[in-house]
């Protein structure tokens, strides 16, 4: 089942961020859409529903992260003080566990016994596994073909926690457009019984909005945590922005500290200036996609672009619609990094701290390394470390040449 094809479909206003956002879905998919905005805003601020929440972030999860000054990073690079935030330390390696569990538990309150996820780097899916597995429920992971072989370790995690991992688009080809694509399909099919965790900060409504409430807890500690360290607030917050997730998480507490600066940075593959990239919102434009309405990467025909990065979770042709608003808006800033300067900054982080970044964290890194220098050494940088580096560390070697087999 295609959702990109806005011509025969109708759009519910439900939420939208600016211009951005909506439901731009089947009609075949609405009812089960409404049916989680309806439990989403019956239970968002519901006290027990957030205590229960709270409970699983701080004793499965292991909340609340770190936020780490790097000082030899700091040191290295000779301008900005550099803090980490150290999502990297959640349970199973990355900030995606924020968000899932936030969802199986509305999907528990809705009478839902199926999970199905889609997923790019597998972070997602091995979450999504997780909580299905810590809730007695049936799991289906949709991973493009390409990133299947590219994460065989994640897909292997997934189902040692009992998932079924279902290869999508073209052997060697598929990404996570097409797991996104796989996913809808199955909730168009199951409605009755299943519940689909979206992973990004995109989608139709409610998923957007959703996504950003679960992750906020990202920068809600990072903002209190900064006050308590150093007494007032970082001069930058970076993240890495594929779909967006982690990076609207990131940004939600600092949204209305105007002196804050939000700085995402994106899959710029060979070079944004090359076919070969992912760079949504230096290269995109305005158009409808995976059921939503944000900057998207086009082909001269208008079809959807086939994108590249050595990320997975960062190769992505679209991007989350508040992430749209903000860039129009002019209160975050977007800036490609190329593969070359993630692999860079994943090796320079793990010489200088001893610290793995996952590939996608690597951007943000890569971001603040080119930054850093050109600010006072009194000023400070928050780097969202979203993901630890394990499962990149064959490719990262295959990429520098190194046998490690």
């Amino acid at each position: 089942m295609a959702v990109n094809n806005p011509e025969t479909q109708t759009v519910k206003l439900q939420e939208y961020f600016g211009d951005y956002g909506g439901q731009y879905v089947p009609d075949a998919v609405k009812p089960a859409l409404d049916e989680v905005a309806d439990y989403f805003n019956r239970y968002r601020d519901d006290p027990d529903f957030n205590a229960e929440l709270n409970d699983l972030l701080k004793n499965y999860d292991g909340r609340e992260t770190p936020l780490y000054f790097a000082e030899a990073l700091t040191k290295h690079l000779n301008g900005a003080q550099i803090y980490l935030k150290r999502e990297d330390l959640n349970h199973l390696g990355a900030h995606k566990i924020n968000n899932t569990l936030g969802q199986i538990l509305l999907a528990k309150r809705m009478g839902k016994t199926r999970i199905i996820a889609e997923t790019g780097a597998g972070q997602h899916g091995v979450a999504t596994a997780a909580v299905a597995a810590r809730f007695g429920m049936s799991c289906d992971i949709y991973m493009g073909a390409k990133d299947c072989e590219r994460q065989k370790l994640n897909v292997f995690r997934m189902t040692l926690m009992g998932a079924n991992v279902h290869p999508a688009g073209k052997p060697g080809e598929g990404t996570l457009e097409d797991a996104v694509g796989a996913a809808f399909a199955d909730l168009a099919a199951h409605q009755d019984n299943t519940y689909y965790i979206v992973g990004s900060a995109v989608g139709p409504y409610p998923y957007p909005a959703m996504v950003k409430k679960f992750q906020s807890v990202i920068s809600r500690e990072a903002r209190q945590q900064f006050l308590d360290q150093i007494g007032r607030l970082p001069d930058a917050v970076i993240a890495c922005v594929g779909g967006g997730s982690n990076a609207i998480g990131a940004f939600a507490n600092f949204l209305d500290d105007k002196e804050v600066r939000l700085i995402g940075a994106e899959g710029a593959g060979k070079g944004a200036d090359t076919p070969q990239n992912a760079a949504t919102l230096t290269n995109g434009t305005v158009g409808v996609n995976d059921g939503m309405k944000s900057y998207v990467l086009k082909n001269p025909d208008g079809s959807i672009k086939r994108t590249y990065s050595i990320s997975a979770g960062l190769d992505y042709p679209g991007v989350g619609p508040e992430h749209s608003y903000l860039k129009d808006i002019k209160r975050a800033e977007y800036f490609p990094i190329t593969d070359d300067e993630a692999v860079n900054a994943f090796q320079l982080l793990s010489k200088l701290e001893g610290i793995i970044p996952a590939l996608e964290s690597s951007h943000a890194v890569a971001q603040a390394i080119k930054m850093a220098p050109q600010m006072s050494k009194d000023q400070v940088l928050m780097v969202n470390l979203s993901g630890r580096g394990d499962k990149d560390v064959q490719q990262v070697a295959n990429y520098l040449g190194i046998d490690v087999e």
